[in-house]
């Protein structure tokens, strides 16, 4: 397995491990796995889970709260609705709320 392989598997882990309801940022995982600066690589990863139902990549987003990955779902507003159905409030691509619904894993995994 190559080193961004072990990276996305990371990445990958991370990410199941979101809240129901919940967002975090490619950011935040990148700086939680000890890679701040890879929140594009975090962004490749999460585009990597081929729609694996076990990886809720549609609750990643980027730092702001805009839903930036919508075009790498199935269907134009696949990844608004999957967030809508967890009660996560959108508007124009803007989660409403963010720091709200926001889960950073450098707090709620240490």
């Amino acid at each position: 397995m190559g080193k961004s392989d072990n990276f996305f598997s990371q990445v990958h882990e991370v990410a199941k491990l979101i809240p129901y309801g919940r967002v975090t940022s490619y950011g935040a995982i990148a700086t939680y796995l000890s890679a701040p600066r890879s929140a594009r690589m975090v962004g490749w990863a999460m585009n990597n889970t081929n729609q694996n139902p076990d990886i809720p990549a549609h609750r990643v987003v980027n730092r702001v709260g805009l839903l930036t990955g919508k075009h790498h779902f199935d269907g134009t507003n696949l990844m608004q609705q999957l967030l809508e159905s967890e009660g996560v409030e959108i508007k124009d691509l803007q989660i409403q709320n963010f720091e709200k619904v926001f889960w950073d894993p450098r707090i709620e995994l240490e």
